[in-house]
């Protein structure tokens, strides 16, 4: 064979190279896209008014991609995946209670589609925490959540007859409502933070744009939950760098220190939250929360061991959705506390499953902080907190196509496959 026919079968073999890396960055770049909530849900709004049966159908095909994508690059990493199935053992199971509840759901063909759905997003983030370190997953998600809230910003120039809501209470941008671009502003506030904190500072720069093109989505969206979650999740980050700071006895007083004030503050909100509300003049219901948490609860009383099946509750096909909306006079999505729709959706098993998953995270978020400050695994440990928080008067938790749910299980999978066991 000539030199000149060795050089060309050679660069055949490299043109037919498959770079599995590029596809895994490219890949999941695009699944955070479509399960980010921008721009499609809110065209297909726009065109026909509202998100009905068909548009909805539009959507759950856009998630086909999204499975694909998953499936094929997580077929490399099998013996990864189990493992990091056997050390977030709660999470997982929580995802197999979806499918269980189908047999005593109320709508068991919604519960199972839905289950499907939720299992899809879990791969995606166990795919996730296999391939991807702190620091990636920071650049990953900071990316899509930026562009989204640029986007958001400029959209609310050029036509704000779409990028803000029919009442003009407050900035949508991409989204379908205020709150979802709040809630998206507020992970961006903590991504910012990240890039800033990140060792070296190269990535200072980029903190900045996104912290102040959060900052301003947090204000135009009007969105009170995100901002008070965007507090709290920079009161976590100083928490958390003293944390890596302290050793020994230091470092437990301060554990002991927040814990103590946050079980102060829980109790003062249980307590004075009302009267401080109407002392500002603001709404001592929440906006409606309060009611439709009392509705809500009654339900609960109604099925506590088992609940009404994954998603089931808030579809077309229940009835107590109708009679909650009659007795409200608007249309709840959904619960607006992450806490009460886990006991709609599983019972007491579910809500137990995922305060084991909360906890769990935390403790070991917090020693991987501690052994490996330099590695970025602060804003992960933030993440968790301001999804407690959001989830007060919001409801992120085991939502199936939401990025926030997304970022909160790629953080707990990643912290139970680093931690030390």
């Amino acid at each position: 064979m000539t030199p000149a026919a060795r050089s060309a079968r050679r660069y055949r073999r490299q043109s037919l190279h498959v770079s599995w890396r590029l596809l895994e960055w490219w890949g999941v770049a695009i699944s955070l896209f479509l399960l980010s909530g921008a721009v499609f849900p809110l065209l297909l709004m726009v065109q026909s008014g509202s998100l009905g049966d068909s548009e909805r159908g539009v959507l759950r095909l856009m998630q086909l991609p999204v499975i694909a994508i998953t499936l094929i690059l997580l077929s490399r990493h099998l013996g990864e995946l189990l493992l990091a199935i056997r050390r977030t053992l709660p999470m997982f199971s929580l995802s197999l209670l979806a499918f269980a509840s189908a047999f005593w759901s109320i709508s068991p063909s919604i519960t199972l589609r839905r289950a499907i759905a939720l299992i899809a997003a879990m791969l995606l983030a166990y795919l996730l925490a296999i391939r991807f370190t702190p620091r990636q997953l920071l650049v990953l998600f900071s990316s899509i959540l930026g562009g989204c809230l640029g986007l958001s910003l400029i959209i609310g120039v050029i036509a704000p007859q779409i990028a803000f809501m029919p009442d003009d209470t407050g900035l949508r941008g991409i989204y379908t409502h205020k709150n979802v671009l709040g809630w998206a502003a507020c992970l961006g506030f903590i991504l910012a933070l990240g890039l800033m904190a990140d060792a070296g500072g190269r990535l200072f720069r980029r903190g900045v744009v996104l912290l102040l093109a959060s900052i301003a989505c947090l204000v135009l969206s009007q969105s009170s939950t995100s901002l008070l979650a965007a507090v709290t999740g920079l009161v976590l980050f100083w928490v958390y760098t003293l944390l890596h700071r302290k050793r020994g006895l230091a470092r437990a007083l301060l554990v002991l220190v927040v814990l103590q004030l946050a079980a102060l503050l829980l109790l003062f909100l249980s307590e004075f939250l009302v009267p401080v509300l109407e002392s500002l003049g603001k709404d001592a219901t929440l906006t409606g929360r309060v009611p439709l948490w009392h509705l809500v609860d009654g339900y609960i009383a109604e099925r506590p061991w088992r609940g009404f099946g994954y998603g089931a509750f808030w579809s077309q096909s229940n009835p107590a959705k109708f009679v909650i909306e009659e007795a409200l006079q608007w249309i709840p999505p959904h619960a607006h506390n992450g806490y009460r729709d886990m006991l709609l959706n599983f019972g007491i098993p579910g809500l137990v499953l995922l305060v084991l998953t909360i906890v769990r995270a935390i403790r070991r978020g917090g020693v991987l902080l501690c052994a490996q400050p330099e590695a970025g695994w602060a804003w992960m440990n933030v993440s968790i907190g301001v999804m407690v928080v959001l989830n007060l008067s919001e409801s992120n938790f085991l939502a199936q196509n939401d990025i926030q749910s997304l970022m909160m299980m790629t953080v707990v999978a990643m912290f139970g496959l680093r931690a030390p066991h």
